[in-house]
Order: C-alpha cells, then structure tokens, then sequence
C-alpha cells in the first residue's frame, strides 16, 4: 500500500470516483476495504443535502460526472437506507503477483 497520506487519499478518490460512476470495480482486498469506508462516508454526506455536506463532497470528488450521478441517482436510491451502501465480495488470487482480489459495488 502507499506509505503517504497524499497518495493513500489520492488512490481512495480515483477508486471511489471509479466506483461512484461505473457502479462496481474489481481491484485488491485491502484496498476495496479501505474503499468501502470511504465510499460509505461521500455517500452519507451526500444524504444529508445541505450546503456545507454538498460542498464537502466537491472538496472531496472533482469528477463532474460522478457527481452528477451522485446527486441523480445514487442518493436518491439510498434515501431510506442507514448504511451498508457498499459491498465488498471475495474475488479469485491475482495470478502475477498472487495478490487476493475483490469486486466493490453499490447494493442495489
């Protein structure tokens, strides 16, 4: 994993902007669980729907699309859910570099 902050948060948004915008993404298992906590908090702020959640969202995402899908869909489908948003599935050993792999998606 990265030894940085910067390039751990930098990882988390591309993963969560991925996620956010194609719905389900296959990537390492550390990551897809340090993603699920991520992914869960942008979700919860975007519930919220006032301005100061919004705009720590935008500080957040900068992904126009992803935003947009936020906001159109993604919100509105968990508005009378209180969490469990992400869902994080065992997936088959890399075969290069034997690393554990997991599928990350939305729950429908």
């Amino acid at each position: 994993m990265l030894t940085t902050t910067s390039g751990r948060r930098a990882l988390l948004r591309n993963l969560c902007v991925s996620l956010l915008v194609n719905e389900k993404i296959k990537t390492t298992l550390p990551k897809a669980k340090l993603l699920r906590q991520y992914a869960e908090k942008i979700i919860n702020k975007a519930k919220k729907k006032n301005l100061h959640s919004w705009r720590s969202v935008l500080s957040e995402i900068k992904n126009k699309d992803a935003l947009k899908k936020l906001r159109e869909v993604i919100v509105p489908r968990y508005e009378n859910r209180n969490g469990g948003y992400v869902q994080v599935l065992k997936f088959k050993q890399r075969q290069g570099d034997s690393a554990e792999t997991a599928i990350v998606k939305l729950v429908q």
